[in-house]
C-alpha cells in the first residue's frame, strides 16, 4: 500500500506535510532552471506553438487551474524521460509560460498542486500527470491501474478511501498531449467547400467511424476503421448513392474506457466518456497518434464536402470519463475539481445529471469558455458544420433547473461563429425537469423522441387512435410552432445509435444484452418493438416477409414525414445486432456494418428503396417543407395544404380523429406550399397522398375526389418486395375504391385536371 495523505476538515492537508513523497520514477530529470521558461502569455490555453520574443521557436503552455498553489508542464522524450518545468508567471487564474526549443511533436501533461481536503471539493494532487484540457492531439491511453486514482482505492475504510491522497506516480500510465503545428494544419483549405445544406434539406446519417469501414471489403485493411477509411471513395460512393446530405458521427473526442468495462475485457465502442475536446481520438487514426490525427481528420472532412456531405460531431460536454467519487484523476478532477464539477450537497461527491458519475459546471465561466473554444475550434479549425450535444438538457441547467436562459444557451445564441452551423438537441438528461422535448430556443433543432415511440407503435399496432400520428407526419406543429421555429426543428428518428437497429426492431421483443456482461440489465425495456410473430432469427418464409415489409414501412413513414430525417448507419440494408439494444462496449462485429448484406436482393432491395425515398424527397420540396402546414382552405374550392382522410376517402371529422384506427391518409398540396423561394415566389410543386394502414388484414381506401385531385398515379407501395415500384399503369380515377394490403405504405401522386 502506498504511503497515505489524509485530508484536513480544517484544510490543512495542503502541499506540504502529512505525507511521504513518492520516490522519483527511474530517468526523470530534475526541474529545469528558470531562465529555461520565459514568462509567455496566458492566451491562448494549451500549448500553441510560436515564435517567442526574439524570434525562437517554442511553445507557449497556459492552464487555468483556479485554486492551485503551483503548476508544473512536464516534458516527455521518447523513452519516457520527463523534464518538469515550473510555470510561474499566474494570471487571472492561468499559469503560463513559454519554453524556447519545444517543437510540434513533443508530448506534454501537466502536475498541479494546492490543498487535498475532499471535505471541501478540493482534490489537488502533483503525484497525478493530467492531460491538457487543451490538447490538440493525444498520444497513448489510459490504463486504469491504482495509480491513476487521487485516492487511495484499497484503503482499509472502504466509505473513507476517497479521502485518503495516493501519492504514486500516475505518469507510466496515462497519455500525454501532443504539440501540434497549428500553422501548418491551417493550411490546406483554401480548396474546401462546406455544402451548407439548408436545414429543410437535410438527410442525416449517423455512423460510428470505426464501426462504418471496419468490415469494408472497398476500403483497404490498413485504412477501416479510420478517418481515412471513412474519406476512401469506396465509403464515399455508398454515401453518395444513398444521398444522404450530413453524416453525424458518434464521439470522435479523445476519450477513455471505464474500469468496470476493461475488468470485462471490453472497451467503450461509443465513446460517450470524453477526456479530450479538443483532440480526435487518436484509435481512429492510421496516421498513428503523434499529431498526425489531426491532419487527417481534416483529410476527411474535406473528402466528405468534396462530396456534398456536411460533417456534424456527437459532442459530450455534460460530463467527463472521470466518472464519480471514486473515480481515476486524469485531467479536469486535479486541475480545479470545484471549479470544473458540479459537487453535491457532501463536496465529495458530485450531481449526477448524466447518470455518468458527474456534472460539468458550465454555469461556471472558465468551463463555458472551455466548451465554446472547443466548439469554434472544430468549426474554425477542423472544418465540421454542427453539432449534436449528448444530454443536452444538463448543459442548459443553471443553478439546478433546466433553464432555457442559461448562460449556455446565451453564449451559443450571441456566438457569430457557433450560431451559424448547425445545433443539435438531445433535449433531456437523468435528473428532475430534464425531459425538455420541444423546450429549446430558436436555431436548435431537437431529437424528437415523440416522433420514435408514435411511429413505432403506430406500425406495431398500439395506438389507439391517430392523432398523435397526425402531428409527428406533418412536422410536428404541436412542439416546435412557436418562436418563428420550423418543422426541420425536428429531427425525425425511429432508430439511433442506442437501441435496435432497424432490423432488430421488427425481429425482437426483448433485449438480448448478455455479451455486455450485466445480467442483461442494461438498456432501456421499453422498445416498442414487435418480433413479427418469432423472437429473433427465423427460417420462417412469411415472418421473414413480414419483417421486410414492416422495415419497409418504417423507412418510408420517415422518409416521407416533414422535417429532417436521421438514418442509422446500416438499417437501410438490414444490419442486426443479434437484439442487443445497448451495444455500447461491443466494439465487433455485433456493431460493426456488414456490408456483406448487400449481397441479399432483400436487403439490397431496402437499400435501394432508401435511396429512391431520398431522391423522392430531394426532387419534391413539399416533401421537406420549410415551414408549418395551416390545414386552412388555401382556395375558393376548399383546397388546404394539408388535408387528413380516412378510409372512405372523405376528410376525418373531430370524431373519427379521435375512433381507433390502423389506416390515415395524409394529403399534401403542392400549389400551396407554405414557404417560398429565395425571391419571394411561389413554390410550386406536385400534390401527393400518402396513405399508411397498419392493420394486419388487407383494406379499401376510397381516394378522395375533388378539389383534391381528379387521378391518382401510384408511386409506392411497400407491399412489393424490391423498390417497392409498382408497374407501369394508367392513373387511378379519384373516388375509386383501392385495394390496400396489410401492413403497408402507399404514395400516390395526386393529380388535378387541368393542372
Amino acid at each position: 500500500m502506498p504511503a497515505p495523505r489524509r485530508g484536513s476538515r480544517d484544510g490543512d492537508g495542503g502541499s506540504g506535510g502529512n505525507g511521504h513523497a513518492a520516490a522519483a520514477p527511474p530517468g526523470r530529470v530534475p526541474a529545469a532552471p528558470a531562465a529555461e521558461v520565459w514568462p509567455g502569455s496566458p492566451e491562448p490555453l494549451g500549448a500553441r506553438f510560436r515564435a517567442g520574443p526574439d524570434g525562437q521557436a517554442g511553445t507557449n503552455f497556459a492552464l487555468w487551474a483556479g485554486g492551485a498553489e503551483s503548476v508544473e508542464v512536464c516534458l516527455f522524450a521518447a523513452d519516457g524521460t520527463e523534464r518538469r518545468i515550473p510555470l510561474a508567471e499566474l494570471t487571472h487564474e492561468v499559469w503560463h509560460g513559454f519554453v524556447p526549443g519545444v517543437l510540434p511533436g513533443q508530448r506534454y501533461g501537466f502536475r498541479v498542486g494546492g490543498r487535498w481536503d475532499p471535505w471541501t471539493g478540493a482534490r489537488w494532487n502533483p503525484a497525478k500527470l493530467l492531460l491538457d484540457p487543451y490538447a490538440r492531439a493525444v498520444d497513448g491511453g489510459f490504463r486504469l491501474v491504482p495509480e491513476v486514482y487521487g485516492h487511495v482505492r484499497d484503503w482499509p475504510e472502504p466509505d473513507a478511501a476517497d479521502t485518503v491522497r495516493d501519492d504514486r506516480d500516475s505518469a507510466p500510465f496515462v497519455p500525454k498531449g501532443v504539440v501540434v503545428d497549428d500553422w501548418a494544419e491551417a493550411d490546406g483549405w483554401q480548396d474546401d467547400h462546406r455544402p451548407k445544406t439548408p436545414w429543410a434539406d437535410t438527410v442525416i446519417y449517423e455512423l460510428h467511424v470505426r464501426g462504418f469501414t471496419r468490415r469494408h471489403p472497398g476500403v483497404p485493411p490498413e485504412l477501416r476503421g479510420t478517418y481515412a477509411g471513412l474519406a476512401h471513395p469506396a465509403a464515399l460512393a455508398h454515401l453518395t448513392s444513398l444521398g444522404v446530405t450530413a453524416v453525424e458521427l458518434l464521439p470522435v473526442h479523445q476519450f477513455a474506457h471505464e474500469e468496470h468495462l476493461e475488468r470485462r475485457g471490453l472497451t467503450n465502442y461509443w465513446g460517450y466518456n470524453s477526456i479530450g475536446y479538443f483532440a480526435p481520438h487518436a484509435d481512429y487514426s492510421a496516421s498513428g497518434s503523434g499529431g498526425g490525427q489531426v491532419g487527417e481528420f481534416k483529410a476527411m472532412v474535406r473528402a466528405l464536402h468534396a462530396a456534398g456531405i456536411e460533417v456534424i460531431l456527437d459532442v459530450v460536454y455534460n460530463h467527463t470519463a472521470e466518472g464519480g467519487q471514486g473515480g481515476p484523476t486524469l485531467s479536469l478532477r486535479g486541475i480545479d475539481n470545484r471549479g470544473y464539477y458540479r459537487l453535491g450537497p457532501d463536496p465529495r461527491g458530485y450531481a449526477d445529471y448524466t447518470g455518468c458519475g458527474n456534472t460539468l459546471a458550465v454555469m461556471q465561466p472558465h468551463v463555458l469558455r472551455l466548451i465554446t473554444d472547443s466548439l469554434r475550434y472544430w468549426v474554425t479549425e477542423m472544418g465540421v458544420d454542427g453539432f449534436r450535444f449528448d444530454l443536452a438538457a444538463a448543459l442548459a441547467r443553471s443553478m439546478h433547473d433546466v433553464d432555457m436562459l442559461s448562460p449556455f444557451l446565451a453564449v451559443i445564441a450571441q456566438d457569430p461563429v457557433l450560431r451559424r452551423v448547425k445545433l443539435i438537441a438531445e433535449p433531456w438528461d437523468v435528473g428532475s425537469g430534464g425531459y425538455q422535448v420541444g423546450a429549446f430556443p430558436p436555431l436548435w433543432t431537437e431529437w424528437n423522441d415523440r416522433y420514435r415511440d408514435t411511429v413505432r407503435d403506430f406500425w406495431r399496432g398500439a395506438t389507439a387512435d391517430v392523432r398523435d400520428l397526425g402531428y409527428r407526419l406533418s412536422g410536428s406543429s404541436d412542439l416546435y410552432d412557436w418562436g418563428g421555429r420550423r418543422p426541420y426543428a425536428s429531427v425525425n428518428f425511429v432508430t439511433a445509435h442506442d437501441g435496435y437497429t432497424l432490423r432488430d426492431l421488427v425481429s425482437y421483443q426483448d433485449r438480448h444484452n448478455g455479451a455486455n456482461g450485466e445480467d442483461g440489465r442494461d438498456g432501456s425495456p421499453d422498445n416498442r418493438s414487435w418480433n413479427c410473430g418469432a423472437e429473433g432469427e427465423t427460417d420462417d418464409p412469411d415472418i421473414a416477409a413480414l419483417r421486410r415489409r414492416q422495415a419497409r414501412n418504417l423507412l418510408a413513414t420517415l422518409l416521407l414525414s416533414t422535417g429532417v430525417p436521421m438514418l442509422v448507419a446500416g438499417d437501410e440494408m438490414g444490419r442486426t445486432q443479434g437484439g442487443n439494444n445497448n451495444a455500447y462496449c461491443q466494439d465487433n462485429e455485433t456493431s460493426w456494418v456488414d456490408w456483406s448484406l448487400l449481397d441479399d436482393p432483400g436487403w439490397a432491395a431496402l437499400r435501394d428503396l432508401a435511396a429512391r425515398l431520398i431522391a423522392l424527397r430531394r426532387a419534391h420540396p413539399v416533401l421537406r417543407s420549410g415551414g408549418f402546414f395551416s390545414g386552412l382552405a388555401q382556395t375558393p374550392e376548399g383546397l388546404r395544404d394539408v388535408a387528413w382522410f380516412g378510409a372512405h376517402g372523405g376528410e376525418l371529422t373531430d370524431e373519427e380523429w379521435f375512433a381507433r384506427s390502423a389506416t390515415l391518409g395524409m394529403y399534401l398540396s403542392g400549389a400551396d406550399i407554405p414557404h417560398r423561394g429565395a425571391r419571394g415566389e411561389p413554390v410550386v410543386d406536385d400534390s401527393f397522398l400518402l396513405v399508411v394502414h397498419a392493420g394486419h388484414l388487407a383494406a379499401s381506401f376510397t381516394l378522395p375526389g375533388p378539389p383534391w385531385a381528379t387521378t391518382y398515379e401510384l408511386l409506392l407501395d411497400t407491399a412489393l418486395e424490391a423498390q417497392s415500384t409498382p408497374p407501369p399503369a394508367p392513373p387511378t380515377p379519384a373516388g375509386t375504391a383501392v385495394g390496400i394490403g396489410p401492413r403497408s405504405v402507399r404514395l400516390y401522386r395526386a393529380v388535378r385536371s387541368g393542372s
